[in-house]
């Protein structure tokens, strides 16, 4: 079965149980329906996202879908009276290239990209499948007068999620038929199976809850609490450079992409601009894709006498390609002479315009150390350099 699947996402609910549209309660400054459609605009397995809404809540919902969903298609329909009579609004309205489609509940705003795609690859596999998790309470059936008639073996028990996941075309007729016969369904798996289809059971989340009361927005609220933090921290990562130069002479001294007038310039394979490298290196190491030497060994001599401002923007592109942002770079140069203030503005201008990032994220500075070392004997230039880079 092919891996092309429209998403349907089923938003139409009057919400009489919460009270409130839940699709759209506000999470952290974002409306619960976000979530859900950022982790569908995701999911690779989804090739587009049909999302099915009251009249009056579509102009917000498609507004929505434009700030959430970067790289697919979400239209929006109008749903029905019932879950099912939605779902079949949805379907008829998914592309007909579609083999699959996958149905899930707007309000179930924690699931993962992951977890979607995984349950597209199951039904690829098994030819329908939901998610799913082992129930973890006793359950018993009651009769009249609330009294207990049976307890079921609850290692028999599952509680079933969405996404659920089935052939299009067959799952549409399945639809159409349940409405010829008035038969009316509130899960699609019992539908499917009501049709004589197996489906099969994908072991889910427990934290892909849907909201259905006002308890439930509290255990959302924590669960994405406890992911925000989680993500803010795996996002940054800080990047230490140093590099060293002699100072020669009969070289040009460059230092942040500025020919500086001087007697002497830095020693080096390319053209020696100190800062440049440590700035590369603190980038490198901050996305742990090694060193400058190793990106642009001295022993290839397409990088003799290069600049190193282009150097600087090649490594800015590689974490481009690693989906990294640079937030920003302070970096020191250390030098007895010749005085570097007048070209400080200069330099973050060339920095920042190699890594396509603004000038104000661009620190520069240059200090003397009185005489002492090699750098205070004039012997050579030397930077360091700290970054911060963020994944997004």
């Amino acid at each position: 079965m092919s891996q092309n699947c429209s998403a349907v996402i089923v938003a139409a609910g009057n919400s009489t149980r919460m009270g409130i549209p839940k699709q759209l309660v506000a999470f952290y400054g974002e409306p619960a329906l976000s979530y859900t459609l950022k982790a569908f605009d995701q999911a690779e397995s989804v090739s587009e996202i049909i999302v099915v809404a009251r009249p009056d809540e579509q102009e917000k919902i498609l507004l929505l879908a434009g700030q959430a969903c970067k790289s697919k298609k979400v239209c929006c329909v109008t749903g029905g009276e019932s879950r099912q009579q939605s779902v079949l609004a949805g379907v008829r309205a998914a592309s007909e290239t579609a083999e699959i489609v996958a149905v899930h509940d707007g309000a179930r705003l924690l699931i993962t990209a992951d977890e979607i795609n995984r349950v597209i690859a199951d039904a690829a596999q098994h030819g329908a499948s939901a998610l799913a998790v082992r129930v973890k309470d006793t359950i018993k059936t009651v009769g009249e007068g609330c009294m207990v008639a049976g307890t079921p073996v609850r290692a028999s028990l599952w509680a079933v999620q969405t996404p659920q996941v089935f052939p299009r075309a067959a799952f549409l007729c399945a639809l159409e038929c349940a409405v010829k016969e008035g038969r009316e369904y509130t899960d699609d798996c019992q539908l499917w199976e009501q049709r004589g289809n197996p489906v099969h059971l994908l072991l889910g989340n427990d934290e892909n809850i849907k909201l259905t009361t006002p308890t439930d927005l509290l255990v959302a609220q924590a669960i994405l609490q406890k992911r925000l933090k989680k993500r803010e921290a795996a996002m940054m990562r800080i990047g230490n450079g140093y590099d060293v130069h002699r100072l020669a002479e009969k070289r040009r001294l460059i230092l942040g992409g500025v020919c500086i007038p001087y007697e002497k310039g830095l020693l080096g394979h390319s053209d020696a601009d100190v800062l440049a490298h440590a700035i590369a290196d603190a980038l490198l190491g901050a996305a742990s894709m090694g060193d400058i030497g190793k990106l642009f060994p001295d022993t290839d001599a397409q990088w003799k006498d290069a600049d190193s401002m282009k150097l600087l923007a090649v490594v800015a592109g590689r974490l481009a390609e690693k989906d990294y942002s640079i937030v920003n770079i302070d970096s020191t140069v250390l030098a007895q002479a010749p005085k570097l203030a007048p070209y400080i503005i200069q330099m973050r201008e060339n920095i920042a315009h190699a890594c396509g990032i603004s000038p104000i994220q661009v620190s520069v500075k240059a200090t003397t150390e009185e005489g002492l070392g090699f750098t205070g004997l004039g012997q050579g230039i030397a930077a360091h350099a700290v970054c911060l880079l963020q994944e997004n």
